[in-house]
């Protein structure tokens, strides 16, 4: 299934591409010494990687950054099989709160970066003061040789955390270029021996985020990752497989059911206001759909957030739709993607759902801004993306005629 539209952005470029964003800052940080040459030597030296048996990695990974930087971190560890690889995923809602931190603690990237065989180790307790400062003391006990921060945040923050972290280690980083006068963040700066510039989105950018990561990993390493092996894969345990088949045969929807009526995925939530689209649209959405002959007997599956299930019942009790469902993945992070496979096509904003249906083959209509077109799903065969008008426009901006244009 092949959906087309007037407003869907086409990316010709990423597919052949993988050219790095990156820069070398060997002997200082000048701004102007950045050498921006693709086949310039890598940061990191090889001698240094030779004799390393472990390096560290620094993110705050949502769900769409690890369903590319996946490719990375894969083919790093099939590069240097010797080093193993650390990774320090860092909770940016981390508060004093303890009211929230079951909720952060309960993150869904845990259950998935906990299947993934490239990781010998995962810091994943960060979302409190006192977690962090554990965590922090048991890096610094590892004495890592090497730490690279791929934070695109606060950069020069987490420059002085990794310093932190490895006093004596040889320190990789992003770097955003910065006014001669701010001295605390060229002070910042200083804690880096190499570093990479941060990419700049643009409406007109010709390089998909995979494209992105991979550069900087080429930058950093010299390795060069095939375009092919930037497709993501996500490997379902069997487990969630047949959860999430059982589940459509209790609901008596889509294929699990033996019936013949497709089954629509629908996702109206981002962890940003301005990349969400109102449940009642999704409702709107609903009754649009069935009342076209081809979506008649489809099956419906709502995606709901946690925090927002008791709001969406109430609304959709009240709407009375037939053959409609609510979903919420409230027990492991596979139950998401073992449902969108299921699915016939899906919905979604512009969020992680949308890439994880690339990576489970499942065609899908994305909403999407314009400010971050790099983020557009990898899939161009099987993926349709419709655009707000304006660049400042959110995602509410656009009408279920704008979607039901696009099925028809």
């Amino acid at each position: 299934m092949t959906f087309s539209s007037e407003q869907t952005v086409r990316f010709d470029a990423w597919h052949g591409q993988s050219r790095a964003r990156a820069a070398a800052l060997p002997g200082g940080f000048d701004d102007a010494a950045f050498d921006m040459a693709t086949d310039a030597a890598p940061l990191v030296d090889a001698r240094l990687l030779e004799r390393a048996d472990k390096i560290l990695f620094i993110a705050h990974l949502a769900l769409g950054d690890y369903t590319y930087l996946q490719a990375c971190f894969r083919a790093f560890a099939a590069a240097y099989p010797h080093v193993k690889i650390h990774l320090w995923v860092d909770e940016r809602r981390r508060t004093r709160k303890a009211s929230e931190w079951e909720h952060l603690r309960k993150y869904a990237l845990y259950d998935w970066l906990a299947e993934c065989p490239h990781f010998d180790k995962v810091y994943n307790e960060t979302y409190s003061p006192a977690s962090y400062r554990r965590s922090l003391e048991e890096a610094q006990a590892e004495d890592y040789p090497i730490v690279v921060t791929l934070t695109t945040l606060d950069r020069h923050r987490y420059a002085v955390m990794a310093r932190k972290i490895s006093p004596r280690g040889f320190i990789v980083g992003q770097k955003k270029p910065v006014r001669r006068y701010d001295l605390p963040k060229h002070l910042c700066y200083r804690k880096l021996d190499a570093a990479i510039l941060a990419y700049k989105s643009s409406s007109d950018s010709e390089q998909h985020i995979s494209d992105i990561y991979a550069g900087w990993f080429t930058r950093m390493f010299g390795m060069r990752i095939a375009p092919e092996a930037l497709f993501p894969v996500l490997d379902i345990p069997q487990q969630w497989a047949d959860w999430a088949r059982a589940q459509c045969a209790a609901w008596g929807m889509g294929r699990a059911s033996g019936t013949d009526g497709k089954l629509v995925f629908l996702n109206a939530f981002s962890k940003s206001i301005e990349r969400s689209w109102p449940l009642e649209r999704v409702i709107e959405l609903v009754r649009a759909m069935q009342a076209r002959p081809e979506w008649r007997d489809a099956g419906f599956i709502v995606n709901v957030v946690p925090e927002e299930l008791a709001r969406a019942r109430a609304l959709f009790a009240g709407a009375g739709l037939a053959r409609t469902q609510l979903f919420s993945a409230e027990d492991n992070f596979f139950q998401l993607p073992a449902m969108l496979r299921e699915c016939d096509l899906v919905v979604s904003v512009e969020t992680a759902v949308m890439h994880l249906a690339n990576a489970v083959h499942v065609p899908v209509i994305a909403l999407m801004r314009q400010k971050n077109p790099e983020w557009t799903p990898i899939d161009r065969v099987n993926s349709t993306v419709i655009t707000v008008r304006k660049r400042e426009d959110w995602v509410d901006k656009i009408g279920v005629d704008e979607v039901m244009a696009v099925l028809a």
